[in-house]
């Protein structure tokens, strides 16, 4: 008898899924900040707003955004100074007690991902509305919280929509938008260090992910002379690039095509000499150094920092290069489970000329 009809094996599917999420509303341009209502009765979020947002940025846009959404809305308001463990249990508390049917965090980076946690929590959507141009978390499915432990990424969700007043943003002190800027940059170097691990380890690699991710990193290496102080073009060019940013992020389903070595050196920055430098400045300047160890252009990187205004020394931003040797040493520490560049066998000499590299003419 022939075994021909007898089916043992399931013949192979393909079974491979991902649940992708992403902004649907967009906003980025000069006064959008006044069709925030428009934008929650497109996406019918409820009557119920809960805005989350700081001291600073408060006055800066979260009055008005309360304001506009008051005249149809119940509004309630959390000031949050600091993002920690405590206050996100204090924000979901407040939140609740409010009976929100939606979250707006309004204001900086830490201020959006506390927003993007709650919300996440609380199972309820949240729209982001940037008040400055300092952190690709103002679309992307991750948030950071400081831990005593240091710096902890969370799993989140992506914005439900984005609402960017470059009118607003462009006001904002340059350094934060210069260093949205260099923490954008360095997805070039994430994207070779994915690519290294995916060729050494074997690790997945989404191409979609990495080609939009060095896309936005590579608009702002062409656009660096128009970002400068003041300028609402500029504003406009950072918030492109950040949103791409982020929405990289949510394709792959992780911060591989924005996260590298150049952040490991960063977080090992953190425990280091915490409070120093800001998280994108850090990830510039190791990302000029990770960018020399891949045999890549790193005085393009360099010059395209220097022409935002971003600093490319550790001494411009207050640490010193035996602390940044120290943590581009400690950085294989850093997640050790993602392979980079800096997990080839850095000895300690050549760690030094890296350093010393960063302050050559």
């Amino acid at each position: 008898m022939s075994a021909d009809s007898i089916k043992v094996l399931r013949k192979p599917e393909f079974d491979k899924s991902r649940w992708m999420q992403m902004p649907r509303d967009v906003l980025i341009g000069h006064g959008v900040l006044d069709q925030l209502p428009k934008v929650c009765d497109d996406l019918y979020l409820g009557k119920s707003a809960f805005i989350i947002s700081g001291e600073h940025t408060m006055k800066t846009a979260g009055e008005h955004a309360c304001e506009i959404l008051s005249k149809e809305r119940d509004v309630s308001v959390f000031t949050a100074k600091s993002i920690s463990p405590d206050v996100i249990e204090e924000a979901e508390r407040a939140a609740t007690e409010n009976k929100a049917d939606f979250i707006l965090g309004i204001g900086g980076g830490k201020v959006i991902d506390l927003a993007k946690i709650v919300s996440y929590n609380l199972e309820c959507e949240f729209i982001s509305v940037p008040t400055a141009a300092s952190h690709d978390g103002i679309a992307s499915s991750r948030a950071s919280v400081m831990t005593d432990e240091g710096s902890v990424s969370l799993n989140a969700h992506p914005p439900h929509a984005i609402v960017a007043d470059t009118g607003i943003i462009a006001k904002a002190p340059h350094r934060l938008m210069a260093s949205g800027c260099a923490d954008i940059i360095s997805n070039y170097t994430a994207i070779l260090d994915w690519e290294l691990s995916h060729r050494i380890k074997g690790e997945a690699i989404s191409e979609y992910a990495a080609t939009l991710s060095k896309m936005a990193a590579e608009i702002l290496l062409k656009s660096a002379n128009l970002i400068s102080p003041g300028s609402e073009e500029g504003a406009w060019i950072a918030i492109k690039a950040l949103v791409s940013s982020g929405v990289a992020m949510s394709i792959a389903g992780s911060s591989r095509p924005a996260s590298g070595a150049e952040h490991k050196f960063s977080h090992a920055l953190d425990k280091i000499c915490p409070n120093t430098g800001m998280h994108g400045e850090q990830c510039g300047i190791g990302s000029i150094m990770t960018m020399y160890l891949h045999g890549g252009d790193w005085r393009w990187i360099r010059g395209a920092l220097k022409s935002i205004g971003a600093p490319t020394t550790p001494k411009q931003i207050g640490i010193t290069d035996e602390q940044a040797v120290q943590a581009l040493m400690m950085a294989k520490t850093i997640r050790p489970e993602r392979f980079t560049v800096l997990d080839m066998g850095l000895e300690e000499g050549c760690a030094e000329k890296l350093v010393r590299m960063l302050y050559k003419e």
